[in-house]
């Protein structure tokens, strides 16, 4: 069985749902943290190797061939994207946060049905 794919795509779902069905601000932010960490994971497991090696060259490497090195040896791509990913989605949580707490400032609510009707 692939558990951490099963695992993606429940936090993927989860956050979807609170993305699309939840009325709160901070709901709907949280939502998007789910959502991106379960994103996030898809990619550390399309990544990962069973039994694989650092994708460090040192001496012994030389020594078994690099033919050998490079079947054995994880792709570090999808970490370097990730992390990435973990940087730009704080940014956009943060921004989001941000605004969350203006839009309280301005309105006494986060739900927003309540944010619609006052702003009319």
């Amino acid at each position: 069985m692939n558990f951490p794919y099963v695992v993606c795509v429940f936090l993927i779902m989860i956050g979807l749902y609170c993305i699309l069905c939840k009325r709160n601000l901070l709901k709907i932010i949280l939502g998007l943290i789910i959502l991106s960490d379960g994103v996030n994971l898809f990619f550390i497991a399309l990544g990962y190797k069973a039994g694989g090696v650092p994708p460090i060259l040192h001496g012994e490497t030389f020594k078994h061939g690099l033919e050998s090195f490079y079947t054995a040896a994880v792709d570090p791509l999808p970490q370097a994207f990730v992390l990435t990913a973990i940087v730009i989605s704080m940014g956009v949580v943060t921004a989001a946060l941000a605004l969350a707490v203006k839009i309280y400032q301005l309105y006494g609510t986060l739900e927003t049905t309540k944010i619609r009707r006052l702003k009319h």
